[in-house]
């Protein structure tokens, strides 16, 4: 069997502009056009709360699938930063998988989607041991022959985190996928700061602020920020917060408390993949190219494809899907052999 690679992505001008295809990519204009199908997945969905450990609570979906007898395995799919399970992009995913025998998972992140009121402690990105003990979780109550992870943008960074440690904690975790992930933290905030035209970050930065104020209304007892704390620029907003409200002495400890950068992921046990854009304008490209990786884990780098945009044409479909899906079958096919 060939599985599709990251060349393989030729879209149509102007679709071939990673602006362009991030921009659209969490558009209300994708979620307009995209086909019924790909929001299949909300048919019969679950609603559940899963154990992150030490009381914490994580909000999550899980779908049956009802295509086959048996399930093909359990698919557990990450969002981005100030995603949630209901972000498009996700729900495609999903939607996808679940046309070929997949039980799917969709797991938010704390403080994500409408969990804002569930965990008194404000989410940040080195919050590894609660996504690792939900998929502990998750594992327990949905067994499957097999369990694949993907994750996109900082989920994509969380996924290939949670894969590197499931080993040593006992998740029967098969196989990750990470889609245009976070790679080096400090690299990505300066990227976004220095090089990416400004509305990238004045989109992030009006979803953040709005989320840190519903966190707020939902325990008005604690002072999470300053009103003045809040005008601040990404870098200045994200270290005030650090500071106030984690044991990182330095905004860089923190940034370094995440990264999977240089040689971080050779040491990794299951086989993942990384595919990320050439021409994605959030993650810069160099941070995929000095990755040191063992012979189990697959870097693919296309030329097109923005940040997890990866649009095919004017029905907002992505090339994502299949690209999933059919390495996701193929550790399926494995297995059951």
């Amino acid at each position: 069997m060939t599985l599709p690679q990251g060349r393989d992505f030729q879209p149509p001008w102007p679709l071939t502009s990673g602006h362009i295809q991030t921009m659209l990519s969490s558009s209300g204009v994708r979620r307009t056009l995209l086909p019924k199908r790909a929001y299949r997945v909300l048919e019969g969905a679950q609603e559940v709360l899963v154990d992150g450990g030490d009381g914490i609570r994580l909000t999550g979906s899980f779908t049956a699938q009802k295509i086959q007898p048996e399930s093909r395995g359990l698919a557990v799919l990450f969002h981005g930063w100030e995603g949630s399970v209901d972000s498009t992009y996700v729900l495609q995913t999903g939607s996808r998988l679940l046309e070929d025998g997949w039980d799917i998972f969709r797991l938010n992140f704390r403080d994500h989607g409408e969990s804002h009121g569930l965990n008194e402690a404000l989410f940040h990105s080195c919050r590894l041991d609660e996504v690792a003990h939900a998929l502990s979780d998750i594992a327990r109550r949905w067994p499957a022959r097999v369990m694949a992870l993907a994750g996109f943008s900082l989920g994509g960074n969380f996924a290939l985190r949670a894969a590197l440690q499931a080993p040593a904690l006992g998740i029967p975790l098969n196989y990750a996928l990470a889609v245009c992930p976070i790679i080096d933290p400090s690299e990505g905030l300066f990227s976004l700061e220095e090089s990416a035209p400004w509305f990238y970050q004045a989109y992030f930065m009006n979803k953040w602020r709005r989320s840190l104020r519903a966190k707020q209304k939902a325990f008005p007892h604690v002072q999470y920020f300053e009103l003045q704390e809040l005008k601040q620029n990404l870098r200045g907003l994200t270290e005030a917060l650090v500071l106030r409200h984690t044991d990182f002495g330095s905004l860089e400890a923190y940034l370094d408390g995440y990264s999977v950068a240089g040689h971080i992921l050779a040491d990794m046990q299951i086989p993942a993949t990384i595919l990320t854009a050439r021409d994605d304008p959030v993650i810069p490209v160099t941070a995929f190219e000095k990755l040191e990786l063992p012979s189990n884990v697959e870097l693919d780098i296309a030329p097109y494809g923005g940040h997890c945009g990866f649009i095919q044409g004017w029905d907002m479909t992505s090339f994502c899907d299949e690209y999933i899906a059919a390495r996701f079958n193929a550790i399926a096919d494995a297995q059951a052999r």
